[in-house]
C-alpha cells in the first residue's frame, strides 16, 4: 500500500482500480469528506476504518 492510502483525504488509486461494489460489482468513488468509499448504482456508502475499506453490506450507509 502506499502512504497515500494513509493521507486522510485521499484513497490509494490502485485500490478504486481493484475494488468493486459488493451489491453490484460496478466501480467505487472517494468521499474525502466522509471518509467512505461510495456506490452510486447499489446507493450505498461503505465506511474506511483506520484505513481499511469495510466492504460489508450491513456495514454500509445507505445514501438519499
Amino acid at each position: 500500500m502506499s502512504d497515500a492510502f494513509n493521507t486522510p483525504n485521499t484513497v490509494d488509486p490502485r485500490l478504486l482500480e481493484v475494488l468493486v461494489c459488493p451489491v453490484t460489482r460496478g466501480r467505487l468513488t472517494w468521499d474525502s469528506e466522509r471518509q467512505e468509499l461510495v456506490s452510486k448504482g447499489a446507493r450505498l456508502a461503505f465506511p474506511v476504518r483506520e484505513g481499511v475499506p469495510i466492504m460489508l453490506v450491513e456495514e454500509a450507509r445507505k445514501l438519499d
